[in-house]
């Protein structure tokens, strides 16, 4: 199984998202799959400027010349694709919104998905509620569950709490935050053995860790020695 993972965090493997990330890939990767790992970080990929010469001047070839070249091939071959990012105020981060809409030259040879992918999405939000993945889960459902399409979403890892979560994997709640990572791990086992990802393990990664009220309690005291430090 070849997997193509893109990490669209600004933060790269320092970031929340990394933390569901990476046990997630180690899981598929003990399983047997061949990961690929990109960062959009790292990446040089201007936004689709939608003269569609991907389709009329030059099918299925974009007039870009930038590492979308790299990630062209690396589509196409694909068993799976997953999707990693934090929520921001419109959904994913800029650079891998860049790199989906440039996947349009593919799409128009009908060559991403030439045979059937598994499109997974892994995303982080510091809100406590679930609530804030959902704007982006629709577009993900919608953009690969289209029966046009030769696609399947078969999964999301979501992390609610996820500034949360780092502060307690420094403390003694360490233990509870360990369950979610191996939670983690084994939905990238159970991708790679089965082909999709249960719903008690996705519920498993996205449990609650603490009470709301007593979770914003927390990020305030934390939000007010961050404004503090930055005064000094």
């Amino acid at each position: 199984m070849k997997v193509l993972a893109i990490n669209g965090s600004p933060h790269m493997d320092e970031g929340n998202t990394a933390i569901i990330l990476n046990p997630f890939l180690e899981g598929m990767r003990e399983a047997g799959a061949n990961v690929d790992l990109f960062y959009t970080r790292k990446l040089n990929i201007g936004p689709c400027n939608g003269d569609m010469s991907c389709w009329f001047k030059n099918p299925g070839e974009c007039g870009q010349k930038d590492d979308m070249q790299i990630l062209y091939p690396k589509f196409r071959d694909a068993d799976v694709i997953v999707y990693a990012t934090p929520v921001y105020y419109a959904g994913v981060t800029g650079p891998l919104k860049n790199l989906m809409d440039r996947q349009l030259p593919l799409h128009m040879l009908g060559e991403l998905g030439a045979k059937r992918q598994k499109i997974v999405l892994v995303s982080t939000c510091g809100a406590w509620e679930m609530s804030m993945f959902e704007p982006l889960l629709v577009q993900m459902k919608a953009l690969y569950t289209r029966s046009d399409g030769n696609s399947d979403f078969v999964g999301a890892l979501l992390r609610p709490g996820a500034d949360g979560m780092r502060e307690m994997m420094k403390t003694k709640g360490r233990g509870l935050v360990e369950g979610i990572l191996q939670a983690a791990k084994e939905a990238g086992r159970e991708l790679v053995k089965e082909g999709k990802i249960s719903e008690e393990i996705q519920k498993q990664v996205s449990r609650e860790l603490m009470p709301r009220d007593a979770y914003y309690e927390a990020a305030k005291e934390m939000f007010e020695q961050i404004k503090k430090s930055m005064k000094e």
